[in-house]
């Protein structure tokens, strides 16, 4: 007789009613921002122009450790949280693993994905201040979708800069985004000057994160009433992601469960900072000890071979400069990649904590075991995983082999970030058998290490 069931849900009264903000418990902060113009740390005020001023507030807010989240931010978790947490009975079966797999689902939303909990904070800020527009950039586009519904209920205008391969590959999210009244620019693109900038010195890329953001910062700088608002990396966005790792402890202390591994995928880290929140402040504060696994691709891998130093958060150097893993910001990832995850930095905070040890493991896959991990789940599970989730279910699968080798019944928890519907042509190319793998020589990335910035004491 199983005694825990398939999915444990929390009532709506459990869902949290403030935000953890994580660099309360941190030992060390992260290194400040700097200003690309004058090399200083930023003040508070600086981002006001970018962003909106309480999400300003909220980036350099390194000393309250809960913030409460405003009742009409909690009145539209309601209308998808909480999500559940699914013990994968099937997946430990056809693994014949001891090990005890926990996922925590965020897709069940129309975006397909965790980003809506960040997209309706921000949205509602921008609209709290009396912004009547807003830009972004999108890769997978999970983010896009997610702000373009944040957007709609709050009657704002959204211009969102697609990364020009998933813009291609994906033509279904962009009509999504369309439905909620969103205008939808592959970039890079010549509607502005860093988009110009950056197909004059490659003009074959396929695009990257770091150049939808310049274009996204750039358009909203200069468009009265508009800020700019990104979706992962910024401290602002693994706080309110914190609601996923705040909702997974209460949900695994009713079943009398705490994780040994805690495992997630990373681009820019929003996920894995929102999951491992609640969990990696029992490590900090000496509670518990539990193993974190951080799970990015073997063609962007920020983690595992970047460098911790001072980088422009954008291809278009318009950004602030920020202490990160970073590849460089003129790196241009492969175009044949299958999903998100395409940063060529990580969260500035998720960096400091990897750096320092409490972050203990990157980890590295090739697209074509992430498919092979995606495929499996999906057959046990009866849920098809975005690819960016699936990064994470390899690990998770390889780690409950290893319990199995070992004979250890480990617990291991690992973030179902969101539904691969509209990653139709990566599976296609996955089963047609014409996937391949593309990982960067050193060559390659010493171009991108070449870009970056000379900044007084860079650590190599």
């Amino acid at each position: 007789m199983r005694k825990v069931p398939y999915r444990i849900y929390l009532s709506e009264e459990q869902i949290p009613k403030q935000w953890y903000n994580i660099k309360a418990d941190m030992k060390a902060q992260h290194e400040p921002l700097l200003n690309p113009g004058t090399g200083k740390p930023l003040e508070e005020k600086d981002l006001y122009p970018i962003f909106c001023e309480t999400l300003a507030h909220q980036e350099m807010n390194a000393a309250d450790r809960y913030m409460d989240i405003p009742e009409e931010i909690q009145e539209y978790y309601k209308i998808y949280r909480p999500s559940p947490l699914i013990r994968a009975y099937n997946l430990e079966k056809a693994l014949d693993t001891p090990a005890r797999i926990y996922y925590k689902f965020e897709g069940n939303n129309t975006s397909g994905s965790h980003k809506l909990n960040s997209a309706v904070a921000q949205a509602y800020y921008a609209k709290e201040q009396g912004l009547t527009a807003l830009t972004t950039e999108t890769g997978a586009g999970q983010w896009g979708t997610a702000l373009s519904m944040a957007c709609a209920y709050f009657g704002l205008d959204l211009t969102v800069y697609m990364v020009k391969t998933s813009f291609n590959q994906k033509p279904y999210r962009k009509s999504v985004m369309q439905t909620f009244g969103a205008n939808i620019i592959p970039s890079p693109s010549d509607t502005t000057e860093a988009g110009r900038a950056i197909l004059e010195k490659f003009p074959e890329t396929g695009g990257s994160l770091g150049c939808a953001i310049s274009e996204a910062v750039e358009t909203a700088v200069k468009t009265q009433g508009c800020r700019y608002v990104l979706g992962s990396v910024l401290d602002q966005v693994l706080l309110h992601q914190s609601v996923i790792g705040l909702e997974s402890k209460t949900a695994m202390e009713m079943i009398d469960e705490y994780p040994d591994i805690v495992i997630g995928c990373a681009g820019g880290g929003s996920n894995l900072g929102g999951l491992m929140s609640a969990f990696m402040q029992d490590k900090l504060t000496g509670k518990a000890n539990p193993y974190f696994i951080a799970v990015e691709p073997a063609s962007c891998p920020t983690l595992t071979r970047g460098r911790y130093a001072y980088d422009f958060c954008d291809t278009g150097r318009i950004t602030p400069l920020a202490k990160m893993y970073t590849l460089g910001c003129e790196f241009q990832p492969s175009p044949n990649h299958a999903g998100g995850l395409r940063y060529h930095g990580m969260s500035p905070t998720l960096s400091k904590l990897y750096h320092d040890g409490y972050l203990d493991e990157a980890r590295a896959v090739e697209q074509t075991r992430v498919f092979e991990a995606a495929a499996l789940f999906a057959r046990q599970e009866s849920i098809l995983p975005a690819p960016e989730s699936a990064h994470a279910i390899r690990a998770a699968v390889d780690e409950a082999l290893k319990c199995k080798e070992a004979g250890q019944a480990k617990t291991i928890l690992f973030g179902l970030t969101g539904t691969g519907y509209f990653d139709m042509t990566a599976y296609a190319s996955f089963h047609d058998g014409v996937m391949n793998d593309s990982i960067p020589t050193d060559a390659d990335l010493e171009k991108g290490f070449a870009s970056l910035p000379k900044v007084p004491g860079q650590e190599e």
